[in-house]
């Protein structure tokens, strides 16, 4: 059993239906990777997971609902993500277009803008995201 205190949170997306979504999916075994933008972390001052590092995955109530793993943790251009990986995601991609589509348009998000302070995001190819790979170890 781990100490969950110790652990840092996964919070995946923001509070609402796609996070719902991609918990689902995590507890169901689809979802084993995660793409964030680098710009977050380094607006949060947020250290990237290492492999091997834990977390607390809560979903749109803040309820733990599991304990994941990260076990590969890439800085990629948006352009070099592969279809495997999008596919890993969990959420019903069949191509890289229509992973990248995905995500442009929730790292374009009003909520997203807002939450990077940053009202003109643009989000290109070139732009860096962090890609991980997860297991999940634990449901709670």
């Amino acid at each position: 059993m781990t100490d969950l205190d110790e652990l840092a949170l996964a919070e995946f997306a923001f509070p609402g239906p796609l996070r719902d979504q991609l918990v689902d999916a995590i507890l169901a075994g689809e979802k084993t990777a995660t793409t964030g933008l680098l710009a977050e972390y380094e607006r949060e001052g947020e250290a990237l997971p290492r492999v091997g590092e834990r977390q607390v995955v809560v979903d749109s109530g803040l309820r733990r609902v599991a304990v994941i793993e990260t076990t590969d943790i890439r800085v990629v251009r948006a352009a070099d993500v592969d279809l495997q990986f999008a596919i890993d995601e969990g959420e019903g991609f069949t191509s890289v277009a229509d992973w990248r589509a995905a995500h442009e348009r929730f790292w374009h998000s009003e909520d997203m803008r807002a939450a990077l302070g940053e009202p003109a995001l643009d989000v290109t190819g070139d732009t860096l995201v962090v890609a991980e790979r997860f297991r999940l170890v634990e449901r709670l």
